[in-house]
């Protein structure tokens, strides 16, 4: 078991989603239970489904968790560019907030890939 408030891919992703959380803030009323909804559940399940995962007992399912996590990332990257497309958020936002995402893909391969080398090497 893992300690997730001391993972900086846990912190990364908790400030992730209060960063979509505010920026969604400013999409369109219309848009509540669409995008805006969509984006805001999709960036909450990155840190949350790590923190699921953390406190699993192996680290096979604990790697598992985290394949889920970086879905989620993507899920939230494409979101971000169709709310650019839709001009509910400008470029540069856009640029920023796809650049947090991919910091954030970045962070949980490497766990990813400390957690099959951790796995091998009990093998």
């Amino acid at each position: 078991m893992h300690n997730f408030r001391e993972l900086k891919v846990w912190q990364k992703g908790l400030n992730f989603a209060v960063s979509i959380y505010k920026t969604t803030s400013t999409f369109p009323k219309e848009e509540e239970i669409g995008l805006t909804s969509q984006l805001n559940r999709a960036a909450t399940s990155i840190p949350s489904i790590i923190a699921e995962g953390a406190g699993r007992n192996a680290d096979k399912d604990f790697n598992n968790f985290l394949g889920m996590a970086l879905g989620s990332t993507f899920e939230v990257e494409t979101q971000l560019i169709i709310a650019q497309r839709l001009c509910f958020i400008d470029k540069d936002t856009s640029i920023n907030l796809i650049g947090e995402c991919t910091e954030l893909q970045k962070m949980v391969v490497n766990l990813q890939k400390a957690l099959i080398n951790k796995i091998n090497a009990k093998v």
